[in-house]
């Protein structure tokens, strides 16, 4: 006892899922699901259990199915079963489940014909099924019965609905033959959900308890409303033959002799009964395996061609020749060396388009934060003037100065270069971090040996902490070469009598300009904040020049939106708001005026805080500075100790002359030699060092076998990788064997379904048997269309009354459905009475 219509579909599916197994996948065919509908008592278990080849389900009159079982098939060696609510426990009498399917239904539904919509899941575990899901769905009542609730007709309706709504599922619509199709409501609700036809095959049961004199050849001919994939006709077991156990095998046998014997239905017995029906749904099943496999190819090859480069260097691999590991050693060490080269000349063969990195990185460091943090020393003009006026004053001592002392200018200028000390020392610790990171990712490639790699990094770490030291060094002697000699000679430098008549000068002196007035100092977007109530946050393009701030719609700069003067602005930190993404600075006026419209600071956002830094900058360029909280120190002078006398004041404002003059070229100086010293004692040193030094350092930490040892990780890759190469290869030829191997019926063409757009009222579909051979008149609404192409030469009606000359193939069979031959000449086709023309 077995279900043979699947046996054919087993090995091929078998084969899929073994190759996809080897590559490790599944092979994701996506089966489509097989739902029974149709009336109460129509026959819907009995076909479902023709597919399991087991009598396992409920039987009994009127409703029996009163939870949707969801029944798993699962191909395996063992035969059993198992539910989802009793987990753990294997069912090998099929009785069992029967009674277990009766019992957990009573718990949920009660035992007086109640339904709920909470499925059984069950599977089935055999040799002889697919991987397939099937659903025993209630039958479709109109009148409640018992406890049911009174809309139990919309109940059912909607279960139903639930399932056969989905694309891959397939409605086996299931009507008794003695009850009229036109009241089908398998029929009806298949219309709904599938209108092409497309999913939607009819089955007709119970053909063997039709009244005597008629029969349904008119519907199983596709005649009478007609469906796309036609009807096909089965016998059941009856109640009668469940009572007495007669084994599906020999329910099957009898439905094959009632088809052969009946004069109504033996021309078309090959296509009838259950072996029909699923051979048909095996074809469906093969039709949409044949259209998963192009994309599973496409998939599978695409994995082979990315793997190709790859597995090309591991399939002559010999993990233990010292030659390859001496070859190796080479290769990495010359590609960490150009590597690391590339990513600082900026010449990569892998473009970063997401931040900033390796050479653009220290770039930045050199030339904006370097500046920045050189300029933010220049802001604290107050307190820088009272060291000018202490200077001369104790220089003076207990007489009164007539002249400018030199030794004033002197000493705060020493004291302006030390304090450049720390910039420089943080400018080189900031490259020394970015040469770590740098090294850090160019030891990435030599993932596969560990040690190899750390070692590298931990070599060329450690060379450039070394030169990191020295770099320093020379960085103080530049200091203090500034601090051993005041070169008050240098051609910019502005010298006493120009200081003098600088001070007399109205210009302010707190707002310097060291570009031209017109120079635009950066352009970039910048987004305002401004509350909800007033507009809310806008994007502009910013201009900065070194008279004003100017915003524009747009890069184009067409339409200005409005210019800001820098006079008397100064910049402020605000906090990242709680919401907000972005960073946050201020800009404000110093005497408390309005910056735009009446606002008393304009809020400009960007992205990331480098971003904010950049800014900054470049304000400072501009001489915008940043706010500093002046806090008096509590050992500070007597209040009179801050008023000057004018000649005092002359002397004060001389010598700040002076010292802004000396320390704008000395800081011009430092700038220029920070970064050449720099990339001469570190990063050129470094790169020299890698393509020189590193391998002979390698050599001396010990064995090389050591050294190149493969990770196990990386082992387990390439072979997982030769295996899977392989495996894909065998993939795609077994995919081949499967294309070439398997037919694909078409699907059957429309039929004239306009009745499943509207609700005809057809004649009754039982008739009774004529008499004779003369044909009676029938009107031409019961034909039916006929699927495909009208016949090339179409019956002749002289024939009408005349012998049939074989079994002909009637006009409503559907297309793909293998011809019967002709009777043979010289046999005559006898007709008895009670047998019907097949032209009628």
């Amino acid at each position: 006892m077995g279900n043979r219509g699947m046996e054919d579909l087993i090995p091929l599916i078998n084969k899929l899922q073994d190759a996809f197994s080897c590559i490790g996948q599944s092979c994701n065919l996506d089966l489509p699901q097989i739902a029974v509908v149709g009336g109460q008592s129509a026959g819907k278990s009995s076909v479902l259990e023709n597919f399991v080849g087991r009598d396992f389900l409920p039987r009994g009159s009127g409703i029996v199915t009163r939870r949707p079982l969801i029944l798993q098939l699962v191909n395996s060696q063992a035969e059993y079963a198992e539910f989802l609510h009793c987990k753990g426990r294997k069912f090998v009498d099929f009785d069992e489940v029967r009674l277990e399917i009766e019992a957990e239904t009573d718990r949920i539904t009660g035992s007086n014909k109640g339904i709920s919509a909470v499925p059984i899941n069950l599977r089935v575990y055999s040799p002889n099924v697919l991987n397939l899901t099937l659903i025993d769905l209630p039958g479709m009542t109109k009148v409640a019965v018992g406890d049911q609730p009174a809309d139990i007709e919309h109940q059912i309706r909607d279960m139903l609905l639930q399932f056969v709504t989905k694309e891959s599922c397939l409605i086996l619509a299931v009507t008794p033959a003695n009850m009229d199709l036109a009241n089908s409501d398998a029929l009806k609700i298949s219309k709904e959900v599938d209108p092409q036809g497309l999913r939607t095959i009819g089955v007709i049961t119970k053909l063997d308890l039709m009244d005597e004199g008629t029969d349904a050849r008119d519907i199983l001919e596709n005649k009478l409303l007609p469906l796309r994939r036609g009807y096909i006709g089965v016998v059941n077991r009856s109640q009668k033959d469940i009572d007495g156990r007669k084994d599906i095998k020999a329910a099957l046998a009898a439905e094959r002799k009632f088809f052969l014997s009946h004069p109504g239905y033996r021309h078309m017995a090959d296509r009838m009964g259950t072996p029909h029906l699923q051979k048909t749904l095996n074809q469906q099943l093969t039709n949409h395996i044949r259209d998963t496999l192009p994309g599973l190819r496409s998939k599978l090859q695409s994995q082979l061609l990315s793997l190709e480069k790859e597995v090309e260097e591991y399939k002559n691999f010999k993990p233990d020749d010292p030659t390859r590991k001496t070859k190796a050693l080479l290769q990495m060490v010359q590609q960490f060396g150009v590597d690391f080269e590339k990513r600082i000349e900026g010449s990569g063969d892998q473009v970063d388009t997401v931040e900033l990195s390796g050479g653009a990185r220290i770039n930045r460091i050199f030339h904006e934060r370097f500046p920045f943090e050189l300029v933010k020393m220049e802001f604290d003009e107050k307190e820088l003037r009272r060291e000018i006026s202490y200077a001369i004053k104790n220089i003076h001592g207990v007489r009164t100065g007539l002249f400018t002392p030199d030794l004033a200018f002197e000493a705060i200028v020493k004291k302006q270069i030390i304090k450049l000390k720390e910039p420089c020392l943080k400018c080189v610790d900031l490259v020394v971090s970015e040469l770590s990171t740098l090294v850090r990712k160019c030891t990435e490639k030599l993932v596969s040996y560990p040690r190899l790699r750390e070692e590298t990094e931990r070599i060329v770490t450690t060379y450039v902490r070394e030169r990191d030291s020295k770099t320093k060094d020379q960085v103080l002697l530049l200091i203090d070469i500034e601090l051993s000699y005041i070169n008050t000679n240098h051609e910019d430098f502005i010298g006493f009598a120009n200081a003098q008549q600088r001070s007399t000068a109205t210009a302010t002196i707190n707002n310097k300009k060291r570009v031209m007035p017109n120079q635009v100092i950066r352009r970039g977007w910048l987004t305002i904040n401004i509350s909800i109530m007033k507009g809310g946050s806008k994007d502009y393009w910013f201009v900065l020049t070194a008279e004003s701030l100017s915003w524009y719609k747009d890069e184009e700069e067409k339409e200005k939106k409005y210019m800001l003067p820098l006079d008397n602005l100064k910049l402020r930190d605000v906090e990242k708001g709680f919401m907000s993404t972005k960073h946050t600075f201020a800009i404000f006026n110093t005497e408390s005026r309005n910056v735009y419209k009446d606002l008393r600071q304009i809020e400009l956002a960007c992205d990331t805080q480098e971003d904010v830094d950049s800014w900054k900058a470049s304000f400072l360029r501009a001489g915008v500075y940043p706010e500093k909280d002046q806090v008096e120190s509590e050992d500070s002078g007597p209040a009179e100790s801050f008023s000057m006398d004018p000649q005092l004041e002359r002397q004060v404002e001389t010598i700040r002359n002076l010292v802004d003059s000396y320390i704008g070229i000395v800081n011009k100086s430092i700038r220029d030699l920070m970064p050449k010293t720099i990339m001469h004692l570190m990063i050129n040193s470094a790169k020299d060092f890698i393509h020189s030094e590193l391998l002979a350092y390698l050599y001396s930490c010990g064995d090389q076998g050591s050294l190149m040892e493969e990770s196990a990780d990386q082992a387990q890759r390439r072979d997982e990788m030769l295996r899977m190469y392989h495996a894909l290869k065998e993939a795609l030829v077994i995919i081949g064997d499967i294309s070439t191997t398997t037919i694909s019926t078409p699907i059957p063409p429309p039929v004239d379904d306009t009745w499943r757009a509207k609700d005809p009222s057809p004649p009754p579909q039982a008739r009774p048997l004529p008499a004779a051979a003369c044909i009676p008149s029938r009107p031409p609404a019961v034909r039916g269309a006929t699927p495909g192409p009208p016949p090339a030469n179409p019956p002749n009606p002289a024939f009408a009354l005349g012998p049939r000359p074989g079994p002909a193939v009637p006009p409503g069979l559907p297309p793909g459905i293998p011809r019967r031959p002709p009777a043979a000449p010289g046999r005559p086709t006898i007709i008895r009475p009670s047998e019907p023309s097949l032209l009628d």
